[in-house]
């Protein structure tokens, strides 16, 4: 069983992709992947893996506010993720959860962001569901 309604992906697996890359973009110098670590664990991603709809039909932008608004989160300093590599991992994380119907804390566990900054070159070109099931059947 899926996480959550079909009808919710597209939106929801797009826009993590563009808040990954927004976040990338807005802040080169700052830590893009601690970013990513803090929102995979955070209640904002928690009530997406819910699907619940208000937060599901956000935008990056909107998403990117809530999420401020509602974390106790600050950016820290470091380099920010380059190219599309923070698209790819938003939508890879977002499909992967929805596939899987696991939650995202635990996908974080599972396949740690630098996992995905290696694995990049092999895996971006392919089409997502089968880039995370090539990755699904191996962990």
């Amino acid at each position: 069983m899926k996480a959550y309604s079909e009808a919710y992906l597209e939106g929801v697996v797009e826009n993590q992709g563009r808040l990954f890359d927004y976040v990338a973009e807005t802040f080169p110098d700052k830590d893009t992947e601690d970013f990513i670590n803090a929102y995979m664990m955070s209640k904002t991603r928690k009530y997406i893996d819910e699907a619940q709809a208000y937060v599901n039909t956000m935008d990056e932008k909107e998403l990117w506010k809530y999420f401020c608004d509602n974390e106790d989160y600050h950016m820290k300093s470091g380099k920010a993720m380059t190219g599309f590599m923070p698209d790819w991992i938003g939508e890879f994380y977002a499909y992967y959860q929805w596939y899987y119907n696991l939650s995202s804390a635990e996908i974080l566990q599972k396949i740690p962001v630098d996992f995905l900054k290696k694995a990049y070159a092999g895996l971006h070109d392919l089409d997502l569901e089968l880039a995370v099931q090539k990755v699904g059947a191996v962990s």
